[in-house]
Order: structure tokens, then sequence, then C-alpha cells
């Protein structure tokens, strides 16, 4: 299956799904220039590249009110039976969050700072980032949370220790439990079988 993604964050969250989900798909290429406007840009290409093989487009739903309505200004045709889109409310990272006591492990801080229904979260990057200033690991803080004197929105080393802890640590499944969205797209990605014609 092939990737179109935003950021190598979510990239790493796509493929952790895969490889802890139920089916037997690999992942092929990956598609990522950085953004929701590339996907927005390409997506119908990626619809129609899957009548040859299976693709997910993983995009963050931000301020859009819903996925309908991202799909509905993006597609410009029907969505094809091999493209899997789905949309993380309301940005990767709640997808990330929502595995309370891992990423509570990871960030060295009190599970219960998580909100339990993380896809409520108005702006889930600020939300790991003040949840990680709080932590009592220094090399999170620094890494994570950018310095006081930059104007940088994240730390330097931010895509660099979430993708490592999605990649190593972090339960698809658990994280389902606090997000309908991440539980609806494992469903999707469980169900899916790619139509041949």
């Amino acid at each position: 299956m092939n990737l179109a993604v935003e950021d190598p964050l979510s990239e790493a969250v796509a493929r952790t799904i895969l490889q802890q989900s139920s089916s037997d798909f690999h992942v092929g290429r990956v598609f990522t220039r950085g953004g929701s406007g590339y996907l927005r840009s390409t997506i119908n290409g990626f619809n129609n590249a899957a009548k040859g093989c299976p693709f997910l487009v993983l995009t963050d739903l931000d301020s859009a009110p819903c996925f309908a309505a991202i799909r509905d200004n993006w597609m410009t045709h029907p969505i094809h039976p091999n493209l899997v889109f789905r949309v993380a409310v309301r940005a990767i990272e709640s997808w990330v969050l929502a595995d309370r006591p891992g990423i509570a492990a990871f960030l060295g801080v009190p599970a219960e700072l998580i909100p339990r229904d993380v896809d409520s979260i108005a702006d889930p990057k600020q939300e790991l980032i003040e949840l990680a200033r709080r932590s009592r690991y220094a090399n999170i803080r620094s890494d994570i949370v950018p310095p006081a004197s930059s104007t940088r929105a994240i730390g330097p080393n931010y895509n660099g220790r979430l993708v490592g802890f999605v990649e190593n640590k972090w339960s698809a499944e658990i994280a389902a439990e606090c997000s309908a969205s991440l539980a609806r797209a494992i469903q999707r990605i469980n169900l899916f079988e790619p139509v041949w014609r």
C-alpha cells in the first residue's frame, strides 16, 4: 500500500497502524512534500493511481468542520475503492496523545494530564509541546519544546523524538480507545480489501 502523508510524524503513524493492524499490507512508496497543500493538489492523481495499487492518504482536519468537508472540497471524482482516505482530528498529534499511558511514560508526565477525548483538543501539537514542557526529562524538553529565544513553533528534534516514540512504543489499539477518528481509521484499514477490475 502506498502512503500519501503530510510529514514524517504522519508517515510513522500510518506505517505503525499498518504494522499493528490485522491486514497484510506493507508500505510501498511514500508521497510527502510537507503539508496538506501537496496532498490536496495531488489527491485526484492518487485516486486515479489507486486503480493499480492501493493508497492510504492521511491528512489533518485542522480547522475544517468534518471529514466530508475536506473530501468534497478536495475530490473531483468519487473516491476509488482502493483509496483509503483518513483524517486525523484535529491533527496527527491527537492520535499520538491518544496512547495516554505510552506518551505519558515517554514524556515523563502523569497520564492524568492528558485529556481522555483527544479528538476534542483544539490544538493537539501545542498540547503535546506544553506537556513536554512539564517533562521531568531534560532531553525531552530540549528536543520537543522550542527555545524561549526562538521563533520556531517546535523544538529542534520534535519530529525525530516523536517518530521514535511512534515506531517503538506507540500502541494504535490503546490509542483508539481515546480517539474516535483513529478508531474509524483502524477499522477501515482492517476491513479494507482491494478491488481489481
